[in-house]
């Protein structure tokens, strides 16, 4: 019998579950055993999901979590379960839908979601705060109106699960063929011409899109396509976003100017910038924006690397309870370091908060980066998520490959392939697994980890690297291939402790493994595979296509392949 009536998450091996071990809330980890539970007592289920780095997780969890007459009642009318985001995409993907489908508004984390005893959603928000405030109800009230409408309502709410299923299925139409290059337009006009990236705020760097616009350009030459991704790398390397002292960027800036990040690190951003900051470094070469690849890649190295060789997945945005308190200055910490006013924008209001965010106006001096580090130094580091993530540590690297051809003497392809062993001998010697538990994969991981060995092959000429590929992707094949929908779903299909079976088109903080798994095929020469996964992909377009861009440049590439056009290093460069 699941412990129900106690916190069980102290022995988990999750960062993000760990904090939450000492709440009075009778957390419960996602099982199958807990949702039988569920169904026994016929009590509905409080879903959190959210991550070891995410600020208003933490936020809500010291507000309401850890309150003790909130947890009482979080107790007493719900089966209380954590999940960990990072840990299990395929429920973050399943209920962030759901939130979408019941809101109609993007989610977020943390993601608050009411599921009925089956653990099937009826409602859901993200972070709702402890006391009423900004038109939002205090959490206790949410949760004694959740549980009353429960309740009253039992045998409707569950009744509704076809109907969620049915809104939650992927729309598909028939086209098969069509022109991509408009599609692509469309999501540029939603683009800030003056300030890069999408327009308004919070400003995010979507590494997808300008990913397929260095994809078009590559191909066509046409400067339409370089411009927005010329401005987008400006922004990054030189404002607020980026961190001048150690390297790498924040998830995004809450401003539209890039200057005030929300100051989390995560690993997934950086590896994506790596990559299409290699790709703009073969166009222009200014040593500028080189120094600021090489930082990046030594940043990770040194500081994402957790104890098994494997980089972590994320920093935290708070230090000792105060967000970005590790990365900002106070005007008397810097005033005193000689010409720094030449190099960043100072002012004695600072710039966000009375603080300073270091904006970069010139290179500065490795004197003067001292310095400041030095301030750094004697702050305590933000936590760090230590946890490999396959897929990510598999982007990882192929962007030390990438690297390699803007900075082929820094020894990257040498640190890509010597990387790979490790994952070879844990990964796939053994169990191709996503994270923690060996039972648990995901397509993503899948995806990824051809990818990276496509990358290798390409670069060093051993067929080794070429063989694996397409054994694993036969493999792929196997376990995450829906036939009669020509697409790969999330989870493998033997997967069944969720009520719904994900199949995900669409690109989330990392491009979608649908998309990357056709450029997979294609590279294979496995033509016949990638062909009907091309045609499925084309169905989805039309309705999903401003969150498809990754498979814009995957249907190019391979329709490119197939009628025999010379994709080299200068033309369709993936």
């Amino acid at each position: 019998m699941t412990k129900i009536n106690e916190n069980v998450l102290a022995n988990d091996l999750s960062p993000y579950l760990k904090q939450h071990k000492d709440n009075p809330v009778n957390w419960q980890i996602w099982s199958k055993k807990t949702l039988e539970y569920s169904k026994q007592i016929k009590k509905p289920i409080l879903l959190s999901i959210g991550y070891a780095s995410c600020h208003w997780c933490h936020v809500m969890a010291h507000e309401s979590f850890e309150d003790k007459e909130t947890a009482k009642i979080m107790n007493e009318l719900f089966v209380n379960i954590k999940v960990d985001r990072e840990e299990r995409p395929d429920l973050d993907f399943i209920f962030q839908s759901s939130f979408q489908l019941f809101n109609q508004t993007s989610g977020g984390w943390p993601l608050t979601m009411f599921l009925d005893e089956n653990g099937v959603p009826f409602m859901g928000g993200t972070y709702f705060p402890k006391n009423s405030k900004n038109g939002l109800p205090s959490f206790k009230e949410v949760l004694i109106k959740v549980s009353d409408s429960y309740k009253d309502q039992r045998e409707k709410i569950i009744n509704q699960k076809d109907l969620i299923i049915k809104n939650l299925d992927l729309k598909k139409n028939s086209v098969l063929n069509q022109d991509l290059e408009p599609i692509l337009e469309t999501s540029m006009s939603y683009l800030d011409p003056i300030k890069g990236g999408y327009k308004g705020a919070p400003k995010f760097p979507t590494f997808n899109l300008f990913e397929t616009l260095m994809y078009f350009f590559n191909k066509s030459k046409d400067k339409k396509f370089l411009n927005p991704v010329d401005l987008i790398i400006k922004q990054l390397c030189s404002k607020g976003i980026y961190d001048h002292l150690m390297g790498g960027i924040a998830r995004y800036t809450i401003d539209e100017n890039w200057i005030v990040p929300h100051f989390e690190k995560m690993l997934y951003d950086n590896v994506q910038f790596i990559s299409l900051l290699s790709k703009y470094c073969q166009i222009n070469s200014d040593n500028y924006f080189k120094d600021k690849l090489e930082q990046t890649i030594e940043f990770l190295k040194k500081d994402f690397q957790n104890k098994e060789g494997f980089l972590g997945s994320a920093y935290d945005a708070d230090s000792d309870g105060e967000e970005g308190k590790y990365y900002i200055f106070t005007y008397d910490e810097i005033k005193g370091i000689e010409n720094i006013e030449n190099y960043f924008e100072i002012s004695s209001n600072g710039n966000w908060e009375n603080k300073i965010i270091l904006v970069e106006k010139e290179r500065p001096p490795s004197e003067v980066l001292k310095k400041l580090i030095e301030i750094r130094t004697k702050k305590n580091k933000p936590f760090f998520d230590d946890k490999t993530q396959l897929d990510l540590n598999c982007l990882w690297l192929s962007s030390l490959v990438k690297a390699h051809e803007v900075l082929p003497n820094k020894g990257y392809l040498k640190l890509a392939e010597e990387f790979f062993l490790k994952i070879e001998n844990k990964y796939i010697n053994d169990k191709i697994y996503h994270s923690y538990s060996k039972n648990i994969v995901f397509i993503e991981d899948y995806a990824y980890l051809i990818n990276a060995l496509n990358d290798l092959a390409d670069k060093t000429m051993n067929f080794k690297y070429k063989n694996l590929a397409k054994k694993i992707s036969l493999e792929a094949i196997n376990k995450f291939y829906l036939e009669e929908k020509g697409i790969f779903q999330k989870n493998p299909k033997d997967n069944n402790d969720i009520f719904f079976r994900p199949v995900d088109i669409g690109d989330n903080t990392i491009p979608n493994g649908n998309a990357v798994m056709l450029i997979n095929l294609t590279r294979l020469g496995m033509m016949k595979e990638a062909k009907k996964l091309s045609e499925s992909l084309n169905g989805y377009l039309n309705i999903y296509k401003n969150h498809m861009m990754s498979s814009l440049r995957a249907i190019d590439y391979y329709n490119s392949i197939k009628e025999g056009k010379n994709c080299n290093e200068q033309g369709c460069k993936i």
